[in-house]
């Protein structure tokens, strides 16, 4: 049977910021080598959604985009002024590339080309005074050129065709163009150099426009047959178990071993050193991840450890050192690791057991402050798990789907976009390092380097490619069926937002938080839409 698949365009975008449009050599002229038109910001997003946090995109718009709930905004061209009639016109051919970009020839008639010589030459002749002549009267060719220079001249009656005629070459594709996109692919001096031998210019353009969106199967997003994996670690019921015993180990006395080696239950403090077994010697390397001084290791913890470590560590004593073979497990977190063969060496340094009370009512207020009996721990302490475990699930069957729509749309993402959400993904890993690690100005610098952001969005093109597909999925499911949310809740979640900004002292702008709270709440609507209609299954791992 042969799987159809449909196809649409993403035409809702949400325009943001002004952009400016280089020209991809530097104009030898002094004048301004950028073509500036002004746009609205570029919206990235972290979306709070009830199943937790889902990081989505709204990438780049079309030009002269319009959404529900905001003010139709212009194309660029237009925005300021209507196009400037010209005395012949242009012939622009379009040309599709891969990553849903155009290529744009613009041929520009001879006639235009002189309509721009004369326009650079009134305001040239505005500007200066030349001994001989009223101001503001016409000087001869001859004249300009020997005041001005020959290349300035040139340079400005280039500038003034492509600003003049731009717009012109745009104005077919604005309704598909993507902000921060355009560039002119011509050199400038090919420009002026073309310009001053032939009196009329041809030049190219790129553009980025919005991507379309195959599904396939066709409408398989609306039957959905999602596997969750779920972590054992998430079961309410253990979960809740064992913060009870980490809370009344809390309370207990760490005593010092002196008569026997180590068993389940001790606190033991350790050096931890390991390297590669090697049949030749000379390849034997360290492995500096899994080293560690003056380790506290709690045996109740056994289970988190590398299999079998625990087991080779029971009976040592205070003093005593072990040397053992390990291998790390195919499933281990550290890719680099996982089937490694190594020797490890752990040097016993102090060994304690726990003096604990007995758990009992009267532990009850210390083991969590309010409650009067163990039960009553208890009880409490399920419950919040429970409400971590139903968040932890929900979040996992949310990325399960976005997992599954990812496979299901065949998008040709623009380069503009990718380039525009990694770079967001990347300053968001920087802004939480920067949290947790206190970097100076110099590892600041290095990490925020042209090449460092580079560098990231080669190794990470898979993942920020499939962040990028989901969301634009999850965009066009919004738009496809038509799906709404409460005018109130948005209002709600604009003020709560807001607020924070105020609390936190931050500038904000207000239609932009609004769209960034309208693309939330779509994206939760979505998902909620999605789990409804889903065949889910659940599994434990």
């Amino acid at each position: 049977m042969e799987l159809c698949s449909s196809t649409s365009t993403l035409s809702n975008f949400n325009p943001s910021r002004s952009f400016l449009l280089p020209i991809t050599s530097s104009s030898p002229s002094k004048s301004n080598s950028f073509l500036h038109f002004t746009n609205r910001p570029f919206n990235a997003l972290t979306l709070s959604s009830s199943s937790g946090q889902i990081h989505l995109i709204r990438p780049a718009s079309p030009l002269n985009s319009t959404r529900t709930g905001a003010s139709k905004t212009s194309s660029p061209v237009t925005e300021t002024r209507e196009l400037e009639k010209l005395p012949a016109d242009i012939t622009v051919t379009e040309t599709l590339e891969p990553n849903s970009r155009l290529r744009l020839s613009v041929q520009v008639p001879q006639a235009v080309c002189e309509e721009c010589y004369q326009i650079v030459v009134d305001e040239f002749t505005r500007q200066v005074k030349v001994p001989g002549f009223r101001p503001g009267k016409k000087l001869p060719p001859n004249v300009l050129v020997s005041y001005f220079g020959k290349q300035r001249l040139q340079n400005a009656v280039v500038e003034s065709v492509l600003k003049r005629t731009l717009p012109h070459a745009m104005s077919a594709v604005t309704s598909r163009a993507l902000q921060d996109s355009v560039l002119i692919r011509s050199k400038f001096s090919d420009l002026v150099e073309m310009y001053s031998s032939s009196n009329n210019l041809t030049y190219d353009i790129t553009v980025d426009v919005a991507p379309e969106i195959k599904w396939n199967p066709e409408n398989g997003y609306k039957n959905l047959k999602i596997v969750v994996e779920l972590d054992n670690d998430i079961d309410a019921l253990k979960a809740s178990q064992e913060e009870l015993r980490r809370r009344h180990k809390s309370l207990g006395i760490l005593r010092i071993v002196t008569d026997r080696g180590l068993q389940i239950g001790d606190v033991a403090v350790v050096d931890i050193s390991a390297k590669t077994i090697e049949q030749d010697e000379s390849n034997v390397q360290n492995i500096p991840s899994a080293e560690s001084k003056d380790f506290n290791f709690d045996t109740e913890d056994g289970d988190k450890v590398l299999p079998g470590f625990l087991d080779s560590l029971i009976g040592i004593r205070g003093g005593e050192t072990r040397s053992f073979p390990l291998v790390f497990p195919e499933s281990w977190r550290q890719e680099h690791l996982r089937g490694v063969h190594a020797e490890f060496t752990v040097e016993c340094k102090e060994l304690f057991y726990r003096d604990l009370p007995e758990l009992d009512d009267s532990l009850a207020d210390k083991l969590l402050p309010g409650c009067t009996t163990l039960e009553q721990v208890e009880e409490t302490l399920l419950e919040k798990c429970l409400e971590v475990e139903k968040t932890a699930k929900e979040q996992a069957t949310d990325n399960a789907i976005l997992h599954q729509l990812c496979k299901m749309v065949e998008i040709d993402i623009p380069q503009s976009i990718f380039e525009e959400q990694g770079r967001q993904l990347y300053g968001s890993q920087l802004l939480e390092l920067q949290t947790k690690v206190k970097l100076n100005e110099e590892q600041l610098a290095a990490l925020s380097s042209p090449m460092a952001v580079s560098e990231y969005l080669q190794v990470h093109k898979e993942n920020i490619t499939a962040v990028l597909k989901q969301n634009l999925a999850v965009g066009d499911i919004f738009k496809r069926e038509n799906l709404e949310f409460p005018t109130d809740e948005l209002v709600k979640e604009v003020e709560n937002s807001i607020a924070e900004f105020k609390r936190h002292k931050q500038e904000y702008d207000e239609e932009r938080v609004k769209e960034q709270v309208q693309d939330v709440l779509e994206g939760a609507k979505v998902l909620e839409w999605l789990r409804e209609r889903a065949e889910i299954q659940y599994i434990t791992n």
